[in-house]
């Protein structure tokens, strides 16, 4: 559950069984990567950070069931403004819409990227009717797809939407499916259980690691295409920065076109990872209706598609 000052953007975490036992400013790490771990023990010594309304030092334990709270001052940044760019819209009520962002698109500003986001285009269209509980940067996102990631989001329009879908990303029950393709031959299905963390080395990327988030991926082979790539699906058990990209890497199969985890050069014009995220299914958090959307691939994906089939195997 996150909620939001005026002055301040306050989220709360509860560490899971699973994080129990490590250090508070390694769990705040962890969980939240877009953070370096010396800004969260800065947070930490400023008494920004309480566990159960107590302040307390980078060095205390966390619990399963502790209530975590973390004042992160807002990110001197321009005044975030709404943009007129079209939005492919497959469904909207009072609470919540359904998005089909394009690659290339971020989704919310942060340094580097203050226009052309997601949200600057959601408030365009919706105005102020955008949920307040992830701050003024982060209107109405409860969760994010990678720049060069494809796809499905769901936005929150009211805080009681928020919420409602917070919890069931929290509680793992949102269907998230992805279809990408990989270097290599993959003939079976399986899973990838293998928790994730901030690369020590290199804070931009996410590396398998002991005492990391749990990640699980399950992926399945869909069809073998020439050059020796594959079509595969993948589903989400848990939600983590970069997880399918990370976990296929893991296997020997890193997605085509990610320069970070895959091979530095690619052999087709690509502009990133071929990464779609073309199913998501959730309960709305409103009516309590079980509701799924699916969306084709784009048309640089088809594109390479046709013709790693256009020539035999």
């Amino acid at each position: 559950m996150k909620e939001v000052s005026e002055k301040h953007n306050c989220i709360e975490l509860t560490p899971e069984n699973e994080e129990a036992g490590l250090r508070l400013d390694k769990y705040l790490a962890l969980a939240l990567p877009e953070y370096s771990r010396n800004f969260l023990q800065q947070l930490i010594l400023d008494g920004k950070i309480s566990v159960n309304q107590k302040t307390v030092k980078a060095s205390y334990k966390a619990k399963c069931g502790d209530f975590i709270r973390i004042e992160i001052p807002e990110p001197e940044l321009p005044g975030i403004e709404p943009e007129n760019i079209p939005l492919d819209i497959l469904y909207e009520d009072f609470d919540l819409l359904v998005v089909n962002k394009p690659q290339g698109m971020v989704v919310h500003p942060a340094a580097g990227h203050t226009g052309g986001t997601l949200v600057n285009a959601l408030m365009y269209h919706c105005g102020d009717s955008l949920s307040s509980i992830n701050g003024i940067l982060r209107p109405g996102i409860v969760h994010r797809i990678d720049k060069d990631t494809s796809g499905l989001l769901v936005v929150c329009k009211s805080d009681r939407a928020h919420r409602g879908l917070a919890l069931q990303f929290a509680e793992h029950s949102i269907d998230r499916v992805y279809t990408a393709v990989c270097h290599g031959v993959i003939r079976e299905s399986g899973t990838v259980d293998a928790p994730l963390g901030r690369d020590p080395k290199d804070r931009k990327r996410i590396s398998i690691q002991t005492g990391g988030r749990r990640a699980i991926t399950h992926y399945s082979p869909v069809e073998r295409l020439k050059q020796d790539y594959t079509l595969v699906k993948c589903e989400l058990e848990t939600g983590r920065t970069h997880q399918i990209r990370v976990h296929m890497a893991s296997l020997g199969h890193p997605i085509l076109g990610d320069p970070v985890y895959g091979p530095k050069k690619c052999p087709f014009h690509l502009e990133g990872q071929l990464l779609h995220a073309g199913t998501l299914g959730f309960v709305h958090p409103v009516t309590g209706e079980r509701i799924t959307f699916t969306c084709e691939l784009p048309e640089h994906f088809q594109r390479l598609l046709r013709h790693l089939r256009a020539q035999e195997v």
